[in-house]
């Protein structure tokens, strides 16, 4: 059974009884969001609204061209017939290899008005051997391309593609709507599969429903204060699954999208709602984001001095969750100089702080987190196994409810907020000794002049940081964890870098790190470069 918070399970004390009463209570009144209906079942019906209503409100902008919400509702009806006419159904999967574009949103959008869901692959970057086994697992005849990206697609695969910029030009863009393609579309049905990392070497596809993605873009606060008459950045990846939150959201609210060139500045200065991951936030400068007045993080651990910053410029949300659980199961709206945490559930989400036979933590135990609730995805795309070994039955929520394991360390704090506290797998061994390396980048970021941190381990006895900018003071981030952390969890080497590398997803790219370091003749000597 699919959660949905139309019928919302009570929730159960039964797996509660070693907690003492009161905590049984806090355990529900902090771990439970709040209930809220979302007023479209599935995303592409909200766009439509705003195309039928302000059919000339701009949709999107990208490189000097402008696309309204009329001219996009109505060649994605155009695509959607020209799909089903090539074979294209309801319930299929549908290859989305391109770039950031304006005929991205077009291939999107006809994808979801056939009920069919969509798999989101930068082609530019994506290695073909990659993309030749994601197209394995699809079912769709077609592969929506780009005329400049159609040399990526596998050669064998040459013959299904269709270039979305070729079949836009076949006819000019005019306000006059065509007849609305009309599958039905169930809440439960498939809205896009995004590929993560696995670790047998094969991605896994994560099957994301329109139940899944409306409970988190058309709820509070998710929806980010994107409205129409405000604009919002799209500047991540379309393979990473926070770039669905940026593109489907703003044109659920009827905003407008300003698609990003390779100025990632010169985006967000145009913006009055930004999504990203801290790693690219850090590079940018709130004072020249004059317009901005939400930003929200996640992705990655968010840094305190990060967060004060532009929580002291705009309203700044710091979030928290996996792919699994659709975005960001948790959001916290931060306020500047007190302690940073990921908050509580959001609408229709649960979080459970569990230990390792799965039962209850005590309050303010450290213990893995679980997120159960609408948040909830469909398990991996062709991977039963797996998807049994990470999805569990809710024993909180019952009727027949999934929670699913996040991996990720955290507890509740006395006011009732989750405090993130890394990874189970950045817990490394380090001479025999279990070291969390997240706690060693928090330290290191207590340093003066240390706007972010990163701990890694380099072999079984070696631990490696890094610090920006490259004017921090190694000796002080030396200290802070002198003072904060035991022995065994000291750097051997502390390098000032002016700034990290990211992957294309926008997070800090730790296999390059890793790669730089054993490269360094000078490993065993503390200092900088």
């Amino acid at each position: 059974m699919t959660f949905s918070p139309t019928d919302k399970p009570c929730f159960s004390r039964r797996a509660l009884t070693h907690l003492p009463d009161a905590q049984q209570v806090l355990f529900e009144q902090w771990g439970c969001g709040p209930s809220a209906r979302p007023g479209f079942s599935s995303v592409h019906q909200a766009v439509e609204m705003h195309a039928a209503r302000a059919p000339e409100a701009t949709a999107a902008v990208a490189a000097g061209q402008r696309i309204s919400y009329g001219q996009l509702n109505r060649q994605a009806n155009r695509l959607a017939a020209r799909l089903i006419e090539q074979g294209v159904a309801r319930g299929d999967t549908v290859a989305l290899f391109v770039e950031r574009s304006i005929p991205m949103l077009v291939g999107l959008l006809a994808v979801l008005k056939i009920g069919a869901a969509y798999v989101p692959q930068d082609a530019r970057i994506v290695p073909p051997l990659q993309l030749a086994m994601v197209l394995e697992t699809l079912t769709a005849p077609v592969i929506l391309t780009l005329s400049n990206l159609q040399a990526c697609v596998p050669e064998a695969q040459a013959q299904r593609c269709l270039c979305l910029d070729a079949f836009l030009a076949e006819e000019p863009w005019v306000a006059e709507d065509n007849d609305r393609v009309s599958t039905a579309v169930d809440p439960d049905d498939l809205c896009f599969v995004l590929f993560t990392s696995g670790t047998t070497g094969r991605p896994n596809g994560v099957r994301v429903s329109h139940r899944n993605l409306c409970n988190i873009l058309l709820t509070e606060p998710g929806r980010m204060g994107m409205a129409p008459g405000r604009n919002v950045g799209q500047i991540l990846n379309i393979g990473f699954d926070m770039a669905a939150w940026e593109i489907l959201g703003c044109l659920a609210h009827g905003a407008t999208l300003i698609i990003r060139g390779k100025d990632i500045a010169h985006t967000a200065a145009q913006c009055d709602v930004l999504i990203a991951t801290p790693s690219i936030l850090a590079t940018l400068d709130p004072q020249r984001c004059p317009d901005l007045k939400v930003v929200a993080v996640a992705g990655e651990p968010c840094p305190q001095g990060l967060a004060d910053r532009w929580a002291a410029h705009c309203d700044f949300y710091n979030g928290c969750g996996p792919t699994e659980t659709t975005i960001v199961n948790t959001l916290h709206r931060h306020v500047p100089g007190t302690p940073l945490s990921i908050g509580r559930p959001t609408p229709n989400n649960t979080v459970y702080v569990l230990d390792a036979q799965g039962r209850a933590c005590e309050l303010g135990e450290t213990g893995e987190m679980w997120a159960g609730g609408a948040g909830v995805t469909a398990g991996y795309l062709g991977n039963a196994e797996l998807t049994a070994q990470r999805y569990r039955p809710d024993p909180f929520l019952g009727a027949g409810a999934v929670m699913f394991r996040t991996r990720d360390l955290g507890r509740w704090t006395r006011d009732g907020q989750l405090e993130p506290l890394g990874r189970v797998d950045d817990q490394v061994k380090i001479r025999g000794f279990r070291v969390e390396l997240d706690a060693v980048s928090v330290a290191l970021e207590a340093g003066d002049g240390c706007a972010r941190a990163v701990a890694l381990k380099l072999d079984e006895r070696t631990l490696v940081a890094f610090v920006t900018p490259a004017s921090a003071d190694i000796d002080a981030c030396r200290h802070q964890c002198e003072q904060r952390l035991a022995y065994y969890c000291m750097p051997r080497a502390i390098y000032a870098l002016d700034q990290l590398p990211l992957t294309a997803r926008g997070k800090v790219d730790k296999a390059q790190l890793l790669h730089w370091a054993r490269q360094r003749q000078d490993v065993k000597e503390i200092g900088d470069v």
